[in-house]
């Protein structure tokens, strides 16, 4: 509970599903947090919207439910900050919502992360081979904004014209809480091809590129749409307005720092934990933090900039300023999961004696594979699958293929539909992500990492099968952080950064984060785990023969 003196700073996140707030003390301790949905709308096929107003409503909702439980009042907060998913947003003159919809609905304003309409404006982008794509692994996304922007220049000019400002979901809420229309070098560098490195790390756009890619009009007035001000993180984007203040059930005037991506939130609340006794002088090249949800973020940082095809970036002062990121991912982790179980012919049945028993269907599964283990006298755990096997690019796959194209792929379904076969199939899933971030991983290490420590978060790492399979997967130990809600936590250090506790991100990293608890990989499974990444890359190719042998 608070005291009448001590001062507290507030991280708010916004994921796909939900606006989340959470209370933290200065050492990184939360002492509340809430949480309120949010709509999504999905007018079509690969087509997911959502709506600024309806996002800003949660971001009250959960603000208020965080101090309530916290026990802590409005005056006592010093300090809060924005994540969120990079998804775009479009505002007119007056800040009034403009529709990217089909649909034609003005609330739905918002182009969400996951998104996939774009995809014919991404592969006319990365055919210009522009100098600026070196900076996005490559290749660029659907799921980043100017494939986005080109998409509504051409299938919804109007909204197009009609948009004073365009912005990363996470500047929307800082602009939105201050009325200051300035972007953060963490959203314009990692989403917006904004050249973070260039002008003496103060950063640039490259009018050659968005003349190339048909954008040019957005860099016209100093790039006034999509942002003339560009500030790096741990600064103050403004002091939140009376406005906002009454919106959010707050005190005007707490410094509000610069807005972050949700992964990158993460990424700084996990990458300074150390275990106790351990140095807080951390080498920040073997570690990786993950962040897993619907999708998962792999996240890693270097002192020189490091090219790894498929793999976004390097990116330079977008997490950790004066560092360079390396951001891997898969555009479905969690979602994954869900759509395997919820697809099976006795996923209602497992849901409700799930209910029944207070515990969520992946505990229940859990139980289930371990029985499974101790009856087959030749299986590990884990070793179950020997011969069902999962490509897990049902969405395409972010990194390190870089191909929004690819499908997912099973080999080694029985004709049955019982509770085993459902809890076989849940596990070759998580073994598949698993082998996904192995990929990243060795991709990583292949251009100069010595990635053998992996940071999770996440509603993922509440998993314990997740977490042992990631961990003999990869061959790297696992490391669980004090706070597992690292993502408010990140976002919490970027607002005592702003209100000046800390001199920098890194010191609010080293004083605010700590290790709870390691997981190490099993050697007995190395073998089994080496097989299946075999197996894993080879599915791979399988399909692009499959490809091959149809056109």
């Amino acid at each position: 509970m608070s005291t009448t003196s001590a001062a507290y700073f507030l991280g708010v996140d916004v994921g796909t599903g939900s606006a989340r707030a959470g209370v933290f003390d200065a050492s990184g301790v939360m002492l509340g947090n809430h949480s309120e949905s949010i709509a999504t709308f999905r007018p079509a096929e690969d087509f997911v919207e959502q709506s600024s107003e309806d996002i800003w409503r949660a971001c009250g909702v959960a603000i208020r439910g965080a101090l309530a439980i916290a026990g802590v009042r409005a005056e006592r907060i010093a300090g809060m900050a924005f994540d969120a998913t990079c998804s775009l947003v479009a505002l007119a003159h007056d800040d009034s919502p403009v529709t990217v919809s089909p649909s034609g609905i003005r609330e739905q304003n918002v182009i969400v992360w996951m998104d996939h309409r774009a995809l014919e404006q991404a592969a006319a982008i990365n055919q210009t081979q522009h100098e600026v794509l070196r900076y996005v692994g490559g290749s660029i996304s659907p799921e980043m904004e100017t494939p986005k922007l080109l998409w509504l220049k051409q299938h919804l000019p109007e909204s197009f014209a009609r948009a004073a400002r365009f912005f990363d979901l996470p500047d929307f809420l800082s602009y939105r809480a201050t009325g200051n229309d300035s972007r953060s070098h963490c959203t314009t560098v990692c989403k917006w091809t904004y050249l973070g490195h260039e002008n003496k790390g103060r950063g640039a756009w490259s009018r050659s590129f968005f003349e190339q890619i048909g954008l040019a009009e957005l860099l016209e007035d100093d790039a006034r749409r999509i942002g003339s001000q560009v500030k790096p993180l741990g600064e103050c984007v403004g002091l939140l307005s009376e406005r906002s203040a009454h919106e959010l059930g707050l005190v005007a005037g707490v410094p509000v720092g610069v807005s972050v991506i949700d992964a990158h939130a993460g990424g700084i609340g996990l990458l300074g934990g150390a275990l106790p006794g351990e140095s807080l002088e951390i080498n920040f090249e073997t570690r990786l933090a993950l962040i897993g949800g619907t999708s998962s973020c792999h996240m890693a940082v270097s002192k020189e900039a490091r090219w790894v095809n498929g793999v976004w970036g390097p990116y330079y002062s977008a997490m950790i300023p004066g560092m360079w990121l390396t951001e891997g991912g898969q555009s479905a982790t969690g979602a994954l999961i869900d759509h395997v179980l919820e697809g099976h012919a006795r996923y209602a049945e497992i849901r409700a004696l799930a209910r029944a028993r207070s515990i969520t269907v992946y505990a229940l599964l859990n139980e289930r594979l371990d029985e499974l283990a101790r009856i087959d006298a030749n299986a590990a755990p884990g070793t179950l699958t020997r011969d069902l096997h999962v490509l897990p690019d049902h969405h395409g796959n972010r990194s390190p293929r870089a191909d929004p194209s690819l499908r997912g792929m099973v080999s080694g379904l029985r004709l049955s539909a019982s509770v085993d076969t459902l809890a076989l199939e849940y596990l070759a899933t998580v073994q598949a992500i698993a082998h996904g971030t192995r990929h990243i991983i060795d991709t990583m290490n292949a251009h100069g990492y010595l990635i053998n420590t992996v940071i999770a978060t996440g509603g993922d790492s509440k998993n314990p099968i997740f977490l042992r399979e990631h961990a003999d997967a990869t061959g790297a130990r696992i490391l669980l952080p004090k706070e597992p809600e690292a993502v408010l936590l990140g976002s919490a250090m970027l607002a005592a950064s702003a209100a000046d506790r800390f001199p920098s991100v890194v010191e609010a990293m080293r004083q605010m984060s700590a290790i709870s608890s390691v997981i190490e990989p099993n050697p007995a499974a190395r073998e089994f785990h080496d097989k299946k990444q075999r197996v894993f890359l080879r599915m791979h190719d399988d399909q692009l023969a499959y490809r091959r042998e149809m056109a």
